[in-house]
């Protein structure tokens, strides 16, 4: 009987399992690294000069009530915790890239859906730490969401990336499972 899940391959040197990623999963990884990086600044510097710096008051009502474009920075993290920690959160930002790349090259991330998230969230850092870097530690925002009188914190294309590489690495955990009941390791 044969399965979906992949199978990986013994190392020789240490016995670790782990299979050194492919053609595919460099394309998927870098493309979307590159790509949603791109996205995410090309959309902020869009947003910003379409509807100028904050403060200027202009914000474009996509869906009036629910979902509006809206220029704002966040000094800090999601939900404006830690804010102006600049130092801090560029160090964590460059460490989790650190961490990823080490992990990806080596073989470590496994399956195209965990490899998938990854260069999400990849792209996701990218974005935001650029703003970090180069926009005096401001992250910049638009995407605003109201629902009734609830207002969800304004984020942007970054912040989605890394929500929904998160999502996509807890969906791996649980498939994940599932296959490893499927096919006990053989010893």
């Amino acid at each position: 009987m044969t399965s979906d899940c992949p199978q990986p391959k013994e190392s020789s040197a240490c016995g670790c399992r782990f299979s050194p990623p492919d053609k595919t999963a460099w394309v998927l990884w870098s493309s979307l690294t590159l790509f949603g990086a791109a996205a995410d600044l090309w959309t902020k510097q869009a947003v910003f000069d379409w509807l100028g710096p904050v403060g200027s008051g202009n914000i474009y009502r996509v869906i009036p009530g629910f979902f509006h474009l809206v220029p704002c920075v966040n000094a800090g993290a999601a939900f404006s915790i830690l804010q102006g920690q600049r130092a801090y959160l560029i160090a964590v930002s460059v460490l989790a890239l650190l961490v990823i790349v080490f992990l990806f090259v080596f073989g470590k991330i496994q399956g195209r859906l965990l490899q998938t998230a990854v260069g999400l969230i990849t792209a996701g850092i990218l974005g935001n730490l650029y703003d970090r870097l180069f926009n005096h530690g401001l992250v910049r925002d638009f995407l605003d969401f109201h629902i009734r009188s609830y207002h969800w914190p304004t984020f942007n294309l970054a912040d989605t990336f890394l929500c929904i590489g998160v999502g996509l690495i807890l969906l791996a955990g649980f498939t994940s499972e599932a296959c490893q009941k499927q096919n006990p390791p053989q010893k």
